[in-house]
């Protein structure tokens, strides 16, 4: 399934549309991100694995492919963990998200309400 979330990421003082599509499919167990990240996005990874084992989900056992949309500009810093966090979970079909705008990023102790309460989200 895949999932798009759209956030913002920053080129100095200046915002620009970054969209998260993350994709799970069958095959051997990885987690990719492409999209020109830089080495602080490319550990997104290993930082959204612990958000969703610490939130009590149990984190999805297939291929993990989350493109990092427009792929011609880079992306630096951790503002990209949150948007990486909550495609995830919607691909999966946890959290009960539908559609979601993020921005901001994650910590390693995270809180998923489910489909019963509501999931703020600050733009």
């Amino acid at each position: 399934m895949v999932t798009t979330v759209r956030s913002l990421g920053l080129n100095g003082i200046a915002g620009y549309e970054v969209t998260a599509e993350c994709f799970l499919s069958g095959g051997l167990p990885a987690f990719d991100i492409v999209g020109l990240p830089d080495a602080a996005v490319r550990e997104a990874r290993e930082r959204v694995r612990a958000a969703v084992k610490n939130c009590g989900a149990k984190f999805p056992v297939s291929r993990i492919t989350v493109n990092l949309a427009p792929a011609g500009t880079k992306k630096a810093g951790t503002v990209y963990d949150l948007p990486i966090f909550v495609g995830l979970l919607a691909a999966d079909g946890k959290g009960g998200v539908r559609t979601a705008a993020s921005g901001g990023r994650s910590c390693l102790v995270v809180h998923v309400d489910t489909a019963e309460k509501k999931i703020g989200l600050f733009l």
